[in-house]
């Protein structure tokens, strides 16, 4: 079956992968800390319309820092993704290096709670994401 496309902006696509059951977001161009802050909050509302454990979150086409939303990514935003039911959220680098080091960043600021039990993985290749989510 084909994913099914549930949102679309400029700075970000949503789809949900019907055969996977999990949401594969790509992210796109330089953002903003409000472009962050709404295509992660759409995330959320999809992952609890969908009830994903599974979130594949592309960020290959990000270009530049978007270091300014990572304490609220890492304090606010992950913690209600793991209430509501997210179990793995691979999360595949951008090339650009300023986006790269804000992905650290937020990974950085987070709680050990957080991240036991790999809740979020780090990845340089979709293949070698979408494989974590498929064990």
């Amino acid at each position: 079956m084909p994913s099914i496309r549930l949102f679309e902006s400029p700075e970000i696509d949503i789809e949900y992968d019907e055969d996977n059951k999990w949401l594969y977001v790509n992210w796109k161009g330089f953002q903003l800390v409000q472009s962050v802050k709404d295509g992660c909050e759409k995330m959320l509302e999809f992952v609890k319309e969908y009830k994903c454990e599974k979130v594949l979150n592309d960020n290959t086409l990000v270009k530049g820092i978007w270091a300014g939303a990572a304490e609220w990514g890492a304090t606010n935003w992950f913690p209600r993704m793991k209430n509501a039911g997210v179990k793995q959220f691979a999360w595949i680098y951008s090339p650009s290096f300023f986006s790269k080091m804000s992905t650290d960043l937020t990974l950085d600021v987070a709680s050990p709670q957080l991240l036991e039990g790999e809740f979020i993985k780090t990845f340089f290749s979709r293949e070698d994401a979408e494989n974590w989510l498929k064990n």
